[in-house]
């Protein structure tokens, strides 16, 4: 009887951490992000007597030309998530 008890403890014990996708919400992924109203900030000011740093190793981001993906709903599967193994059968014809 000890031993049941001492399974059912381990197992309310490693529950949270089995890390369940339902606790986060469905497909939290396609939900507005904090990161997607961060914006650019202006260059670094140097004050007048100092020197200047060196910029020329700094990464250069291109403009985005693209238009933007299409919105996805709550229902859609996340874009990180892997796509299903099974590819779709093709009808078989009929004769």
């Amino acid at each position: 009887m000890r031993l049941c008890w001492i399974a059912l403890a381990a197992a309310l014990a490693c529950g949270p951490l089995a890390g369940c996708k339902t606790l986060r919400g469905l497909n939290s992924c396609n939900k507005p992000q904090p990161y997607l109203g961060s914006g650019s900030v202006p260059p670094l000011k140097i004050p007048a007597g100092m020197d200047a740093f060196d910029t020329s190793n700094s990464l250069k981001l291109p403009t985005l030309n693209e238009p933007a993906p299409p919105a996805r709903s709550a229902r859609d599967p996340c874009l990180d998530a892997p796509p299903s193994f099974k590819a779709p059968t093709a009808p078989t014809p009929q004769a």
